[in-house]
């Protein structure tokens, strides 16, 4: 190297004297992880008021992976949805992880479906590594219970905000995400498939999740970029997990104010405005030449 070029960058970041590259996106991503981070039942429990659990799809059973019931948010009545990874080793268990199944995911459709019938708004939160990939799964129709549930979210009648709050592994995510409005907090990620997968597909290693992550485009500020998303909610410093309270007070004011834009909207410019956001996404047009 000649005498003052400054040394190459590679796509993960700077290479420093002190060590390997940082990689913002992999950074993210454990922190999207981080053991105590935040949960569905956090954020419920300090944004939400008569808060009333509901249980069961009425086909099979009750996936406890998925939260759900009526509450009132600022006095309004509301639909809530979150997945819920669990805390100890036997919630973990019993919540699977975050990972529903698709029994889980009818349950959902059942409670928006419900919400649509009374006009009343969806709140989801999104924070799951992905649907379950085990063989009772299968069994039951996992592909077509996610399948379904984006194209009856894409025309319910009512408003639908979801938030990533940590994990947005995957159509598992997708399957509660076809919001008019999609908000991520600032240390959550939001992509087609686990870093470590896409690590073991592209790669054969999954050793390689932090380069398969950078790649990947996943955090929130890349969303937004991509207009994949409406806009990036704030932690606390250092993550939400080091301020919960502080962490759902942040969340509460981008949500009063999605909910009372929406308001103002008919319900058939709520399902309109829903249904183009989503067909728009993906599609890229030339600029007509001079």
């Amino acid at each position: 190297m000649a005498e003052g070029e400054s040394p190459a960058l590679s796509p993960e970041g700077a290479e420093s004297a002190e060590g390997p590259p940082s990689n913002p996106s992999w950074e993210r991503v454990q922190l999207a992880r981080h053991p105590k981070r935040p949960h569905s039942r956090d954020y419920i429990q300090r944004l939400f008021t008569n808060f009333e659990e509901l249980h069961g799809d009425r086909l099979f059973g009750d996936d406890k992976s998925i939260v759900a019931g009526m509450a009132k948010f600022e006095g309004q009545s509301v639909m809530v949805i979150g997945q819920q990874k669990g805390r100890d080793t036997r919630e973990k268990l019993l919540r699977n992880f975050g990972m529903p199944k698709p029994e889980g995911y009818r349950k959902a459709l059942r409670l928006m479906q419900l919400a649509s019938k009374f006009r009343r708004p969806v709140i989801t939160f999104i924070d799951t590594p992905g649907a379950y990939p085990g063989i009772d799964a299968e069994e039951r129709g996992q592909a077509e219970a996610i399948a379904f549930n984006l194209r009856e979210m894409a025309r319910l009648l009512s408003p639908v905000i979801s938030i990533i709050i940590g994990e947005g592994g995957s159509g598992g995510a997708l399957a509660l995400g076809v919001g008019n409005r999609v908000y991520m907090l600032e240390n959550a990620y939001y992509s087609v498939i686990a870093p470590e997968s896409c690590a073991a597909i592209i790669w054969r290693d999954s050793g390689k999740a932090p380069l398969a992550a950078a790649a990947l485009r996943l955090t929130a500020n890349d969303l937004l970029a991509m207009k994949l998303i409406d806009g990036i909610i704030p932690e606390p410093p250092a993550g939400a997990h080091m301020d919960p309270d502080l962490a759902a007070h942040l969340l509460r004011q981008p949500l009063k104010q999605a909910l009372d834009e929406l308001a103002s909207l008919s319900t058939e410019q709520i399902v309109t405005e829903r249904y183009l956001k989503f067909r728009h996404m993906g599609n890229f047009f030339d600029e007509a030449r001079a």
